[in-house]
C-alpha cells in the first residue's frame, strides 16, 4: 500500500487528488476475497455440482441434441453467425425468457407445428466467441434453466428435451394395453374393446370394470369376491328382467349377451343391496 501512495506523490497534486477519491476502494478487498459463511459456501457447492454435471445427452431426429429435462443445467454451445434452435415440448407456452448478459446474446422467438399444438423455438445467437452466461424460460408447464457457451467455430443446431413423465405417459399406455390383452376379451384386439359402461349404486362389491367385445359382457369385481356368493344378473330387456346365462371365473363374471341395461342383486328383504350397470351411461 505505501508503495501506492508513493509513486501517486512521484506522480505530481493531481494524481495524489485522484487517490484520495480511490482510497476506498484501493484499501477494499476483491470480490473473490469475500469471506462466505457456511450456508453460502454449502449453498454455492451444491449449486455448482448441479451446474457442472455431465448427465445423459443422447441423438434424437434431425441431428437433435437431447436432454433428459431436470437432470442437470444442460450447456448449448452456440457460435458466431450460426443459430442455435432450442425447441420446447409441443403445446408449452412461454412467459418469460431471462438471459443474463442481453448485451452479447441475441433470443428470438419461433414456432412450428398445427395450431393448439404448436412447439416454441428459442433461436439463440451469440455475438462472439468465449461468452458464458445463464438463461432462465418459464412456461405454462415447467421452469428452464440452461447454460449459454459460445465457441468460434463449434455449436449445437438443434437442441431439444425428453421429459420423464412422457416416459411415464408411455409405460402406463403400455400396461394398460398387455392388461387388456390378458383379460377375458383378449381374442378382439384391445383397441376393439368397449368400455362404456357406467355403474350406480354402493356396495363392498361394486365391479370396478364392466366392458364388452360386442358378443360378450365381462363384469369385474374386486378381488376380495373370489370365494364368497356372487350376486345375481338380471339383465333388463323390454322392461323386463331376464336371467341369460353367465359363470364366475375368479373376480370376473363372463356374461353370454352382450348387455345394455342390467341389475346385479344380492341378498333379500332390507339387506338387499343392488347395482345397476348401463351401456353409455344411459
Amino acid at each position: 500500500m505505501k508503495n501506492r501512495w508513493t509513486a501517486f506523490r512521484a506522480a505530481g497534486p493531481a494524481a495524489i487528488t485522484l487517490a484520495i477519491a480511490l482510497s476506498p476502494l484501493i484499501g477494499a478487498p476483491p470480490a473473490a476475497a469475500q469471506s462466505l459463511s457456511t450456508n453460502e459456501a454449502k449453498g454455492t457447492g451444491i449449486s455448482g455440482r448441479w451446474r457442472g454435471s455431465q448427465g445423459l445427452v443422447t441423438k434424437g431426429a434431425d441431428g437433435k441434441v437431447v436432454f433428459l429435462y431436470g437432470e442437470i443445467q444442460p450447456s448449448v454451445v452456440c457460435s458466431p453467425l450460426q443459430v442455435c434452435d432450442i425447441e420446447l415440448q409441443a403445446g408449452e407456452v412461454v412467459r418469460d425468457v431471462l438471459v443474463g448478459d442481453t448485451v452479447r446474446w441475441k433470443v428470438e422467438p419461433a414456432t412450428s407445428g398445427a395450431a393448439g399444438t404448436q412447439a416454441i423455438h428459442l433461436i439463440v445467437k451469440p455475438s462472439e466467441p468465449g461468452l458464458v452466461t445463464s438463461m432462465v424460460v418459464t412456461t405454462s408447464r415447467r421452469t428452464y434453466h440452461i447454460q449459454l457457451k459460445s465457441h468460434q467455430t463449434l455449436y449445437m443446431a438443434r437442441v431439444g428435451f425428453e421429459y420423464p413423465e412422457d416416459v411415464s405417459t408411455k409405460l402406463a399406455d403400455v400396461n394398460a394395453r398387455m392388461e387388456a390383452s390378458t383379460i377375458p376379451g383378449a381374442g378382439v384386439p384391445a383397441e376393439q374393446l368397449q368400455f362404456g359402461y357406467s355403474i350406480s349404486g354402493s356396495t363392498r362389491w361394486r365391479p370396478s370394470r364392466v366392458y364388452s367385445d360386442g358378443a360378450k359382457t365381462y363384469i369385474q369385481f374386486p378381488r376380495s369376491i373370489s370365494g364368497q356368493d356372487a350376486p345375481v344378473l338380471f339383465v333388463v330387456s323390454g322392461g323386463q328382467n331376464r336371467i341369460v346365462n353367465y359363470r364366475m371365473k375368479n373376480d370376473m363374471m363372463i356374461v353370454d349377451y352382450y348387455v345394455d341395461k342390467a341389475v346385479l342383486v344380492s341378498g333379500v328383504g332390507w339387506k338387499q343391496e343392488k347395482v345397476t350397470i348401463r351401456r353409455g351411461g344411459r
